[in-house]
């Protein structure tokens, strides 16, 4: 029997199944999410010391051109692992193309955005579609654990010493007025 009841109970049941089965429309829920203010970045950890050798944690971008983390010594340096198949790195994604247009035209803090499935095409073709400028990267060597452990999304930011100043697994608001704060305070520290 059709009632209101069952009606709306189905709807219910459809929009949960949408949900859960979208990517796309599970990263919109998590877009709204960010926006009334859940999934704020965590910036109040200590800085961490990696111990790592920087200069051998490289990337690559389209054009196959290799960088090294080395290469941004004296700089701010914010990585995001991301995927196209992952609804919350593409939730997250409008926060961090904000807080790239807030820094684009700033030599001193660095955006390098990898693409965990190393696919140029479908990552350029995202963003492209999105209207996106963020420059793609992905691997070209190995990392440390400190910096990716393989949960995407995953940001780090280090600061001009090649310090961990930030890292962060799972989606978060990367435009709120805290996260562009610390970014610009990394920014104002001497080398």
């Amino acid at each position: 029997m059709l009632t209101k009841k069952n009606i709306g109970n189905a709807l219910f049941v459809i929009l949960f199944l949408i949900i859960i089965l979208v990517p796309s429309a599970k990263a919109l829920v998590m877009q709204g999410l960010m926006e009334i203010g859940l999934f704020k970045p965590s910036i109040d950890k200590p800085k961490n010391t990696l111990k790592a050798d920087l200069s051998a944690i490289k990337f690559k971008d389209s054009k196959n051109n290799m960088v090294s983390l080395s290469d941004f010594k004296g700089k701010v340096v914010f990585v995001n692992f991301w995927a196209t198949w992952c609804p919350p790195c593409l939730a997250e994604m409008p926060s961090v193309n904000k807080l790239y247009q807030q820094f684009e035209d700033e030599d001193s803090v660095i955006f390098l955005l990898v693409d965990a499935d190393s696919n140029f095409t479908k990552a350029q073709a995202y963003f492209d579609r999105k209207k996106y400028t963020m420059p793609i990267y992905t691997f070209a060597s190995s990392l440390p654990k400190e910096i990716y452990s393989g949960s995407l999304p995953t940001t780090v930011v280090f600061d001009k010493k090649g310090r961990i100043a930030y890292n962060g697994v799972g989606a978060a608001n990367y435009a709120s007025p805290k996260f562009i704060s610390f970014i610009k305070e990394l920014k104002a520290l001497k080398d």
